[in-house]
């Protein structure tokens, strides 16, 4: 009786993504262990914020760095992304020619988010007699989100990028949201073949909201009121801090 032929695609599938999985779960291991030793800020009074508020921080900024181990050196992209409901993962594209498309993922990978920044002289503290000794510093909000970074299937690339713009429309008052339905027939299809669709897996969450809040109410006051006269990211930055004092 001659051989029977087996379905040879559909078994070097199934054996591709569990290889994958397996490859995905050893690097949950390896980021879970590598995250005790990697905290942002070493001053845990800036690292209070809760994982909620984290969280919420960088579903709203909505866009950060991606990083990853490259064969030659760290590999970075700046990217939008969109959190899933519970806060899991991290959905997101990258152009086909983008270096970390070829890291060999599945792969540990950080996501940093920024917020605002600003620039504290010391002088804003209070007289020298009265505060003494004190030197600059940069206050900042930021978030690091780390887990493992995949490779999503290709069909996956639109349901992604109509919720990612979905999403954003939503925030712009005035105006009917762009949806991708606009298009000419046949243009987003051959636009997207330039993108890839990528998925985080995120293992921990971590936050640093460096707010003077090492400094007594008062002089954060003084320095949060010099702050209130700068530049926009100044002003959210002394907002911040106001805020400290009256929760």
């Amino acid at each position: 009786m001659p051989p029977v032929n087996k379905p040879v695609g559909a078994e070097r599938a199934r054996g591709e993504m569990k290889r994958l999985a397996a490859h995905a779960a050893r690097f949950d291991n390896r980021a879970s262990a590598a995250y005790r030793f990697q905290a942002m800020h070493p001053n845990p009074a800036f690292r209070e914020a809760a994982r909620d508020q984290n969280l919420a921080f960088a579903r709203a900024r909505g866009f950060g760095v991606l990083t990853v181990n490259g064969g030659e050196g760290p590999l970075a992209a700046h990217i939008p992304f969109q959190l899933s409901s519970d806060a899991t993962t991290a959905e997101l594209h990258l152009a086909r020619s983008n270096a970390i498309v070829r890291a060999g993922l599945p792969a540990p990978a950080l996501l940093a988010i920024v917020g605002p920044d600003a620039y504290v002289s010391p002088d804003w503290y209070g007289p020298h007699d009265l505060v003494p000794d004190q030197v600059p510093t940069w206050n900042y909000v930021a978030v690091h989100l780390r887990g493992v970074l995949e490779p999503l299937p290709e069909d996956a690339l639109r349901p992604h990028v109509d919720a990612l713009s979905a999403e954003h429309e939503a925030r712009i008052a005035g105006k009917t949201p762009w949806t991708s339905a606009k298009m000419t027939e046949g243009a987003m299809p051959r636009m997207m073949r330039m993108i890839l669709p990528f998925r985080l897996r995120i293992t921990s969450v971590d936050g640093t909201w460096k707010l003077n809040q090492n400094k007594p109410d008062a002089v954060r006051a003084r320095a949060a009121d010099a702050l209130a006269q700068g530049d926009p990211g100044a002003r959210a930055i002394a907002e911040l801090m106001r805020k400290l004092t009256r929760d």
